[in-house]
């Protein structure tokens, strides 16, 4: 009778042992999920883009190098385009990759200026 009683007893103590962990490893993954649900939720915004790129554009134009912005579609997805006369070390550093949710593209585009008027 000890005998069974003193198996059952080590095996509850087993089986207690595991419940712990997995509820240990399900608290914490369900800790994680939620942690990284908030990071996901700061990246979003609710602001339109129109008047993300409308905060943004006086900085970003204040940045030697850069002689546009505008909004565009990046991978099926809206998103801010920078255009720079070239792209450097610096202004990628200087440039973030999200504004407010939204991804930022640098593209290289030269020089920008305005035509003559003598053109007919």
């Amino acid at each position: 009778m000890c005998r069974l009683y003193c198996y059952w007893k080590s095996m509850n103590s087993v089986m207690l042992n595991i419940g712990v962990v997995f509820l240990i490893v399900g608290v914490s993954s369900c800790i994680n999920k939620t942690v990284n649900d908030q990071e996901g939720k700061k990246q979003m915004t609710t602001k339109a883009i129109e008047l993300v790129l409308k905060e943004h554009t006086d900085g970003l134009m204040s940045l030697p190098g850069v002689v546009g912005t505008a909004q565009s579609i990046c991978n099926d997805k809206p998103c801010i385009k920078v255009y720079v006369v070239e792209k450097t070390p610096e202004l990628d550093q200087k440039i973030p990759d999200i504004l407010e949710g939204y991804p930022v593209v640098m593209e290289e585009s030269g020089e920008i200026r305005a035509l003559s008027n003598e053109m007919h």
